[in-house]
């Protein structure tokens, strides 16, 4: 049986960063912190945390971290059992979002259910197409992702579709696109791609243009609300989400590039098979809301 105090302890370093902010968040000493992760290690009979910057867990510190938010969400439950109206606690649910669905219908889905649930969410972000590693590894209980196929003991249910299409403000495609968007004039504009693991602008390249120009003068910008800025600016071109896209292609501030092309993101919701109260709300909340807001 592991001491789940030692558990919380290598929990806190990884999902913290670090020693340091990971005893200040348990107020205890940096040394305690370590010593309690050491215990735990030699419990496992194995490293369970790699002490790099920022630390990251081993499979087995996985298995184990996954384990303890399962336990922390049901206790979560056990203890909302027992109190009542301003007794009760706020519950935290880790869970990933893509920077764009942050950026765009996520806020106004959660609405009602922060309004209502005494709930905090710690909302850790990626690509679509990388949130499910939080979940794999633990680090979150539910994520927002493009794929589809459930991960072994997860549940997935569909949210909706964003459709991303390739822009740029009017003065900037003048200049760089003079007769039209192609090839050629590809392989000397600037773009902005969201990260290095964002793949969306290859993919609309290959539908458009039939290849990804090489090389790809590119700005990497990892912040939605800056990467349409940019874009409308002037600065560079790029995809944006119809969510984002629509006001200022309406203003006028930006065009489509490829009128004939977009790429379709299908995202699901992903999260523990957990009988939790708690989670299974937010998951209600969550796909009514998307629903509501997203094209299906």
């Amino acid at each position: 049986m592991f001491d789940y105090k030692l558990i919380e302890a290598m929990a806190t370093v990884y999902n913290e960063g670090g020693f340091d902010k990971a005893a200040r968040s348990l107020h205890l000493t940096q040394s305690a912190v370590s010593q309690r992760v050491k215990l735990l290690e030699d419990q496992a009979g194995q490293i369970l945390l790699v002490r790099s910057t920022p630390p990251e867990v081993t499979p087995a510190g996985q298995r184990l971290l996954r384990h303890y938010v399962k336990v922390k969400k049901l206790e979560d439950d056990l203890l909302d059992d027992f109190s009542i109206g301003d007794a009760k606690r706020f519950a935290s649910l880790a869970i990933g979002v893509n920077a764009d669905s942050l950026a765009t219908w996520f806020p106004q889905a959660m609405g009602s259910f922060l309004e209502n649930e005494r709930v905090t969410l710690d909302i850790r972000t990626d690509d679509q197409e990388q949130t499910h590693r939080m979940l794999k590894d633990g680090e979150v209980v539910g994520c927002i992702s493009s794929r589809q196929q459930p991960m072994q003991g997860c549940r997935a249910s569909y949210l909706g579709k964003m459709d991303y299409h390739l822009f740029a403000a009017p003065a900037f495609a003048a200049k760089w696109f003079p007769d039209g968007f192609n090839l050629e004039a590809a392989h000397k504009a600037p773009a902005m791609i969201f990260n290095r693991k964002d793949n969306l602008h290859r993919k609309l390249f290959s539908l458009a243009l039939g290849e990804t120009p090489a090389p790809l003068p590119s700005h990497y910008i990892p912040s939605s609300e800056k990467f349409a800025y940019f874009i409308s600016s002037g600065w560079a071109y790029g995809m944006l989400p119809r969510q984002q896209s629509q006001p200022l292609e309406d203003a006028g501030q930006i065009i489509n590039l490829a009128p004939g092309s977009s790429i379709p993101v299908a995202l699901n919701w992903h999260c523990w098979n957990l009988e939790s109260r708690v989670l299974q709300k937010l998951s209600s909340a969550l796909i009514t809301g998307a629903a509501r807001l997203l094209e299906q």
